[in-house]
């Protein structure tokens, strides 16, 4: 299923989808069944869409296709109009760093670094980050500062490495490094976990606003079905799968 640009009845041309997946399969290497059997999905640019499903449902492996990390055995998947599957590895992992702001479970973030220099290493990955920064007249250093403020990551705690922050601080500075730059497309993993309430709802209203702010759309997934309310969508993976069998990789 082709997603490039189309005219409107007006005339202008129209967005392609944020995320466009059409008769995906994918089977983890040795497992005797597809994980995840996808007819089509499509999320428009500057959706907001609530993912849920229980623990090995396949999410994580979902979020790895979006992503380009892995790619499917059978079928397309389109990242803003790009064919992930037309791209070497290489090209893949630019076009997510320019792309793609991750929120992961496990946060990724490289523990001898700073605070700071964890945010900042999206732009040093991403030339289109840094332009989209200048363009709106900030500097990557300013930007990092101003979304860890609202995130409540003091200059202190900016200064310290990241392996000597709490969980929920590390969870904080990984939203910060997938909003710097204006990704496209924002993909949080269970991103609220580790954080209390207050916090929780500070996170939402900043991934919301900055997610608005870009025209980004935003693939999050969580069990906290407190959140849903927030997103234009929310949508089981049950719904739009047809495997059978166990969704887990294999040990």
């Amino acid at each position: 299923m082709p997603d490039h640009p189309t005219e409107t009845a007006s005339g202008a041309a129209a967005e392609p989808a944020a995320v466009l997946l059409d008769a995906l399969r994918y089977r983890w290497p040795g497992a005797d069944c597809d994980c995840l059997n996808i007819a089509t999905l499509r999320i428009a640019a500057g959706e907001r869409v609530f993912l849920r499903g229980p623990s090995g449902s396949g999410k994580t492996t979902l979020l790895s296709l979006v992503g380009g990390v892995i790619l499917p055995q059978v079928g397309v998947v389109r990242i803003a109009g790009q064919s992930l599957a037309a791209l070497s590895a290489g090209a893949r992992d630019r076009f997510r760093a320019d792309h793609v702001g991750f929120v992961f479970q496990l946060f990724n973030l490289l523990p001898y670094l700073s605070a700071r220099d964890n945010i900042l290493l999206a732009c040093r990955f991403s030339p289109q980050r840094r332009a989209r920064i200048a363009v709106a007249g900030s500097t990557p250093e300013a930007e990092a500062t101003r979304l860890a403020e609202r995130l409540d990551l003091g200059a202190a705690l900016l200064d310290r490495p990241a392996a000597a922050l709490s969980v929920g601080q590390q969870q904080r500075v990984a939203a910060a490094r997938a909003l710097i730059g204006r990704p496209g497309l924002v993909v949080a993993d269970e991103p609220t976990s580790a954080l209390d309430a207050e916090r929780q709802q500070a996170f939402i209203d900043l991934l919301l606003d900055e997610c608005a702010a870009a025209g980004a759309a935003l693939l999050f997934v969580s069990h906290d079905q407190r959140l849903a309310g927030h997103f234009d969508r929310v949508l089981d993976l049950a719904t739009i799968h047809r495997a059978t069998g166990s969704m887990q990789a294999p040990a």
